[in-house]
């Protein structure tokens, strides 16, 4: 079994009492809206239009009065129009994949660079990491920000980075095993990757060096920890953010608890809304998670709509909330004849089946009137006709029981699916759209 004893060290931020802490936010809150509204021209039209006035904070419950930011405000401002500093002041760049239209892009000052990997280092620090670890980085570098996001964070902790980046499976495989690494840091799905290069090399994951696996950039399931922490003999726990509201770092699990991920609310202050309408829930009710950065400089982003979907629940390792494992985006949600469905439900079941390996690539049409969905899923090695047979019904069985949804499930044989050494494409969503 993973081991537990993670002694928990903790940084000044991480010890304040939650209300020193709402009182540290309020202040930065009202920097952070006046630094916006006085340098940056599409948030002043924003807050004009909007008819309020960063004076208008008078406690965080009025921060509901002011506008959300969405990816569209990014992609309308493209490049530079969110940044609020000069560009002599912008020591990076970085951008999204811009699969669909602009990318949005993001800048950092010196100050920045300094609190992201501060926060970075305290997340590896939460899920065991310490100084004098090496840290494989299986995230991309470039204009993604995961690999240097991870690097500079490791570094900053004191850590030993190992820059691998994505790709290259067998050498990641190799390289584990030669430098063994303590933490290795990847999207989950590309861990199963590595897993399977391990199986076909015939090395045993259990006997490498890996302690900690930090996993992120996708959403994952209990039951997918559950087989990489059995796979490799480690700890895997999950962090979270994005790059518009800074990179990874955002939250992370703490190694004590794998209870969600501890929100570092000093520098992020987070609200769940209603997709549907922008109202604001309670804590603890389902929603979409909307952030507030409250130390950044190039571009702060006001009530950011991240479209992740998650719920605020109350500190446990750290008195600093947690955000529950996030279940998926309402962006990544398919509808199947009147059914919302996430990729993340079906992989629950696949996991549930000790013949199906975790690949998966869930394919909807609509050849007529009606959608269909197709479940395309690998078999683990050595299965048979008659036992890929019952596999395949005892996971349509379980869709149309658990989700509500009639599939048809394809087994294929392993290593049939494409792999990705980021994120993976689980979803072909072949309507006609129209």
């Amino acid at each position: 079994m993973p081991d537990l004893s993670y002694e928990p060290v903790l940084d000044e931020g991480e010890c304040l009492s939650i209300g020193a802490l709402r009182v540290l936010q309020l202040e930065r809150l009202k920097k952070t809206l006046t630094h916006a509204y006085e340098n940056s021209k599409p948030y002043r039209s924003k807050f004009d239009r909007s008819g309020v006035q960063p004076d208008d904070l008078q406690s965080l419950a009025d921060l509901i009065k002011f506008p959300f930011t969405t990816k569209a405000d990014l992609r309308a401002h493209y490049p530079f129009g969110l940044f609020a500093a000069p560009m002599d002041e912008i020591v990076r760049i970085h951008a999204s994949s811009g699969t669909s239209g602009h990318p949005t892009v993001v800048g950092y000052t010196k100050n920045d660079i300094e609190i992201w990997s501060a926060v970075v280092a305290r997340s590896i620090r939460a899920a065991g990491g310490r100084a004098g670890m090496k840290v494989h980085v299986a995230y991309g570098y470039g204009l993604f920000t995961g690999g240097l996001g991870a690097h500079y964070g490791a570094e900053a902790l004191g850590c030993t980075v190992i820059p691998m980046s994505g790709g290259q499976t067998e050498k990641q495989a190799k390289l584990i095993c030669d430098f063994e690494p303590d933490i290795i840091m990847v999207t989950p799905s590309y861990m199963l990757s590595i897993l399977d290069e391990f199986h076909r090399q015939g090395i045993d994951p259990r006997a490498s060096s890996l302690k900690i696996g930090i996993f992120g950039a996708e959403p994952w399931t209990e039951a997918m920890r559950a087989e990489i922490e059995d796979a490799f003999a480690i700890d895997a726990v999950d962090i979270y953010g994005l790059s518009e509201v800074i990179g990874p770092g955002v939250a992370n699990e703490c190694v004590e608890t794998k209870d969600g991920l501890t929100i570092w609310e000093d520098h992020f202050y987070p609200e769940i809304i209603a997709p549907e309408t922008g109202a604001p829930l309670p804590e603890g009710e389902f929603g979409e998670l909307v952030l507030t950065s409250l130390t950044k400089e190039a571009m702060p982003v006001v009530r950011y709509r991240t479209r992740d979907l998650t719920r605020l629940l109350p500190g446990t390792a750290r008195p600093m909330r947690r955000l529950e494992r996030i279940s998926g985006r309402d962006d990544d949600m398919i509808i199947i004849r009147g059914v919302n469905v996430f990729p993340t439900q079906i992989e629950e079941q696949i996991l549930t089946i000790p013949e199906l390996a975790p690949h998966y690539l869930l394919e909807i049409t609509r050849p007529d009137r009606m959608d269909i969905l197709a479940v395309y899923v690998e078999v683990r090695e050595d299965i048979d006709g008659s036992a890929r047979h019952a596999a395949a019904q005892t996971l349509a069985s379980q869709i149309k029981k658990i989700i509500g949804v009639t599939a048809s499930v394809t087994i294929v044989d392993p290593n049939f699916l494409e792999r990705s050494a980021g994120k993976a494409v689980r979803i072909r969503d072949l309507r006609k759209k129209g």
